[in-house]
């Protein structure tokens, strides 16, 4: 299995040794700092810690930790060029598979610069990324993304995150790929098991979002034992527990 979007930087050790010895081979984790930056160096040494430490951590535990990174929403900066930069050398060496998580929070000008300036470089790069949708005014910010995304990149790039039944309806007719997240306050395993019965299983992937906030490192395999115990087909059931993410992402 595969959990397509965590926070390794938020959570224990102890947490990568319970998803491994529950069938999680690999993570993807992105990058989200949960305080206020101040300046560029700071979101600079997370990122770097994300990259360095975090992908180590995760290791001696089992867990391949692969890396996504860019300028969270609510880590928009005044100063970003460094980060924009270390991307660019990021994509060059291998260092991560994807930008993200990237995306809107609040649709400040200053967030929606540093985001098309994010898709951009995924253009010129041909990289994925990682769209982050808030839990609050879901579907305005979801319509602007939406709006934005095909302007910047080709859309069979980007993997828009957070999708709940609230918003399947307006995401699904896009190119991109959809992140269903299973975490508590957000959506639970029957509400996205609902989701892949009516719209199949070929353009989905499964996370868990494991960060500061409550959140269950298991919730990737407890979906996919719900999944078998309804009887789904192990054909359907492999793509959205780990073939699409290894498709995409080409891990």
């Amino acid at each position: 299995m595969i959990d397509t979007h965590m926070h390794a930087d938020s959570r224990s050790s102890e947490d990568f040794e319970k998803m491994y010895l529950a069938g999680i081979n690999q993570a993807i984790t992105c990058s989200y700092y949960p305080y206020k930056i101040d300046n560029e160096t700071i979101l600079l040494n997370h990122l770097n810690r994300i990259l360095e430490y975090d992908t180590k951590r995760a290791g001696e535990y089992g867990l391949d930790l692969k890396v996504a990174l860019g300028i969270h929403p609510t880590n928009t900066i005044e100063n970003p060029q460094i980060i924009f930069e270390n991307l660019y050398k990021w994509i060059e060496n291998n260092q991560i598979v994807a930008i993200g998580e990237i995306g809107l929070e609040d649709l400040t000008d200053n967030e929606i610069e540093t985001f098309e300036k994010q898709l951009d470089i995924a253009d010129e790069t041909n990289s994925k990324v990682i769209i982050h949708t808030p839990r609050k005014n879901k579907k305005e910010v979801l319509d602007k993304i939406l709006e934005i995304l095909p302007n910047h990149m080709d859309e069979k790039n980007a993997v828009i995150d957070h999708i709940n039944p609230n918003v399947i309806k307006t995401a699904i007719d896009c190119d991109c790929m959809l992140g269903l997240t299973v975490q508590p306050q957000k959506m639970d395993k029957n509400e996205a098991i609902a989701i892949l019965d009516e719209y199949g299983f070929d353009k989905f992937l499964l996370n868990s979002d494991i960060s500061n906030k409550p959140s269950d490192p298991l919730s990737v395999p407890k979906t996919v034992r719900e999944l078998n115990r309804r009887g789904y087909s192990k054909e359907n059931i492999e793509k959205v527990s780990h073939k699409n993410a290894q498709e995409f992402f080409n891990i």
